[in-house]
């Protein structure tokens, strides 16, 4: 597994998110922990990427540098809440984050582009099991081990949780017991493991492993697939709106598909590239988090 397991509180609030603003931002962005150029522009990246393949990373910095016109700098974190901080307060220019962030905080964040995957910007959640497992119906997981992937994920979390919350019943009553690996990668490795019995994990990385980690994979199956939901997108705090280099980041991903460079970006991410979005494509992701707020 990436990094320990750990039990966490579910969701980020406005309050948890406040008070550790400062923190955050003085860990990343302190000259001794990160050796950052004060004028690198910052793109923050949360566990929806694909963070361990050190040639895609390589790539893309890379390709930004050269479309933004100056450094730029990936500020990889643990958790969604680390990398929704930075991006909120202004400490980071722009972040792929998830939609579940995006919606508690859209009032304050502007999106700059959506990925495009098999020619939509939208994606599923899935809930898996042990390829030999008999479940015919997310029913079938009741008393499981499950693995989610962050509280603050809509695929990995949210959309399970409303799931539940729809059938009047929270995660602790439907599980015997429930876990965050803080990362999609660790949720198909703790079930094909039997670290856990069930998991929940973006469709997206899913599949993109099951051609880049078939064996691993294989020990999995999908027991339930969600509604099409949007991607996780790219945002930016509204208050760097008039920043001319959040402009050209947002073209370096739009055009992305028009430069060899890119190409081969969005080749490693499996992706056709980067689209603009209203945030009305994230509506139904809102509708989850209310569903979740009024069953309590």
């Amino acid at each position: 597994m990436d990094g320990a397991i750990h039990r966490r509180r579910e969701g980020l609030t406005r309050r948890e998110f406040t008070s550790g603003v400062a923190a955050t931002a003085l860990a990343a962005f302190s000259p001794a922990a990160s050796g950052a150029q004060e004028d690198a522009f910052r793109f923050g990246l949360t566990p929806v990427f694909l963070t361990s393949d050190l040639e895609l990373l390589g790539h893309l910095r890379a390709y930004l540098t050269a479309r933004v016109g100056g450094p730029v700098e990936l500020v990889t974190r643990r958790t969604y809440q680390e990398i929704t901080a930075l991006l909120v307060s202004g400490q980071v220019h722009s972040a792929w984050i998830c939609g579940y962030p995006y919606v508690q905080f859209r009032d304050r964040l502007d999106l700059v582009a959506t990925p495009s995957w098999h020619g939509k910007p939208l994606y599923q959640s899935y809930l898996i099991a042990a390829a030999d497992r008999r479940a015919e119906g997310w029913e079938n997981l009741r008393g499981d081990i499950h693995a989610f992937s962050d509280p603050d994920s809509n695929s990995g979390y949210l959309v399970t949780r409303t799931l539940l919350a729809e059938n009047r019943m929270m995660p602790d009553q439907f599980f015997s017991r429930h876990f965050f690996t803080y990362g999609h990668r660790n949720v198909v490795r703790a079930v094909a493991s039997r670290l856990a019995q069930s998991g929940s994990v973006d469709g997206y990385v899913w599949e993109v492993m099951k051609e880049t980690e078939p064996d691993l994979v294989a020990q999995t199956r999908i027991v339930r697939r969600s509604e099409w939901l949007g991607f996780p997108p790219v945002a930016a705090p509204r208050s760097l709106s008039g920043d001319p280099r959040v402009a050209r980041f947002k073209d370096a991903l739009v055009s992305m598909a028009e430069h060899p460079d890119g190409r081969s970006v969005l080749g490693l991410l499996r992706l056709d590239g980067f689209v603009p979005t209203e945030p009305s494509l994230f509506d139904a992701i809102a509708a989850k988090v209310e569903t979740v707020r009024r069953f309590g």
